[in-house]
């Protein structure tokens, strides 16, 4: 297989692999020897290729925990040295295993970064032919281009083999890249070279996190991974559905989206139940603020960083002062319900032409976000680690750096009036932090001076005289 990027400078290919282009490597398998080289490797282009060399007396030894013809060659008589297939795509969890994960640590904002790649597999074994191949790989976002290899080049009467010579062209992650590969090239298969235990369900969803939820084929691709043994494929299938459903927008968690105000008594606010008619939930009244804030400055061209499933963007899309509505989240989940939600599919040409959707991370530079008068992160800074807070900072402020910087945040000091809270509880799950609206200040303050911003705040819900409004928002001008 060869990776080709064209992203300046090229050559941060080697950064993302944790492979340096000026050296062959080699790495053990248990069935053989795999190489890392880099057959071109210039600032505009660079191409990394892995080959695998199978070693039949290793295929040989492990022949027991192999499901193979029960014929003395079957060990060598095989397509296992020549095909990208299952053994392959161990060699590159392997090899990869650090960039599969995302992770670099002397660049940390590549592997954030969409880049335009072309991965191309020469011989990939494949039942059912192109239109497999494509119904894989075009819904996450691959050009595909499928040629049967066929079985003798000078004998064409005998027709096409059951291999295909497959590129890939697209912009995206390489950590995504990978995982398309490590779990898709055993699934075209449709055979496993290697015993399937119970440990492959983990492997399974850890690779494809981002991506298999919302697949159109996920049942068929988590059936053939785990080679259609039911025990696996059924906790494959619970898990994916438990993730699902915990993955749903967090309004249903969070007890501010369902109570206005005080829950407790002794607050001066009454009860939510008594006031549920009057007053909309916090989560309508947080989008209408920010939508009043983004018109008061005159923002038509909007990213809407951590849109999650779309909520902001669909009141976006319904008014027609915006002129460009941007969505991006660090979900591809999420990214593919906001499409569902808004049924992108069927919006007019206009409404098309106003919006993009994407997979993208407020903590990681991306081309894509520049360009907007005014970027907003509703309910997301909480949901950062604060070392990577840093990163936000600079992705957003430094980088983007839009004319006015919306952002709004549970404020902690209200949390004592949701009954069931327990103290020092935090309103979500996924909150790494919630600040007090001094802590929300002193952060702002900062971010406010070091990046040329001035900023104000603004009460989001019904204040309490002693504890505040339940969310607080910071507005950031040029």
């Amino acid at each position: 297989m060869t990776i080709t990027s064209r992203h300046r400078p090229a050559t941060d290919l080697g950064f993302l692999l944790h492979k340096h282009p000026d050296k062959v490597q080699s790495f053990g398998q248990s069935f053989g020897t795999a190489h890392v080289f880099y057959p071109e490797a210039e600032e505009g282009r660079c191409t990394a290729a892995l080959l695998l060399e199978t070693d039949p007396q290793a295929l040989l030894r492990a022949r027991g925990t192999v499901d193979s013809p029960d014929f003395a060659l079957a060990s060598y008589v095989n397509d296992r040295p020549y095909a990208a297939a299952s053994l392959f795509a161990v060699a590159v969890g392997d090899v990869f295993r650090t960039a599969l994960k995302g992770r670099c640590a002397a660049r940390p904002e590549l592997p954030g970064t969409a880049l335009p790649l072309e991965l191309h597999l020469p011989a990939v074994p494949c039942r059912r032919g192109p239109e497999e191949a494509r119904a894989l790989f075009e819904p996450l976002g691959w050009t595909v281009r499928a040629e049967p290899v066929p079985l003798d080049p000078a004998l064409p009467d005998w027709g096409d083999s059951r291999y295909l010579d497959l590129t890939l062209t697209g912009e995206m992650r390489l950590a995504d890249a990978l995982s398309h590969v490590y779990v898709l090239l055993p699934v075209m298969d449709g055979a496993k070279h290697y015993w399937v235990a119970a440990d492959e369900v983990d492997k399974l969803l850890r690779a494809a996190e981002g991506w298999l939820p919302s697949h159109p084929l996920r049942n068929r691709i988590t059936g053939r991974y785990l080679a259609r043994r039911r025990t696996l494929v059924r906790e494959a299938t619970a898990r994916l559905a438990a993730a699902e459903e915990a993955a749903e927008p967090e309004e249903a968690d969070d007890p501010a989206n369902e109570e206005q105000a005080p829950a407790r008594t002794g607050t001066g606010g009454g009860t939510a139940e008594g006031r549920a008619d009057r007053e909309p939930p916090l989560a309508a009244q947080r989008a209408a603020a920010v939508l009043d804030v983004l018109k008061a400055e005159g923002a038509r061209r909007v990213l809407d960083l951590g849109c999650g499933t779309g909520t902001l963007v669909a009141r976006m899309l319904g008014d027609a002062f915006f002129e460009r509505i941007t969505g991006a989240d660090a979900s591809a989940v999420n990214v593919q319900r906001a499409r569902r939600r808004l049924r992108t599919d069927r919006l007019p040409e206009a409404d098309r032409r106003r919006l993009e959707l994407f997979a993208g991370s407020a903590v990681y530079r991306d081309e894509r976000f520049a360009g907007h008068d005014a970027a907003v992160l509703m309910e997301v800074v909480e949901h950062v680690d604060p070392g990577r807070l840093g990163a936000l900072e600079r992705v957003v402020f430094g980088s983007a750096a839009p004319a006015a910087v919306v952002v709004t945040t549970p404020n902690a000091e209200y949390n004592v009036h949701y009954e069931g809270l327990e103290e020092g509880a935090m309103r979500h799950s996924d909150h790494r932090f919630e600040w007090t609206r001094a802590e929300f200040a002193a952060w702002a303050d900062r971010v406010a001076g070091e990046y040329g911003y001035r900023v104000r705040y603004l009460p989001v819900g019904r204040e309490d005289a002693r504890t505040g409004a339940p969310t607080q928002m910071g507005v950031f001008t040029k």
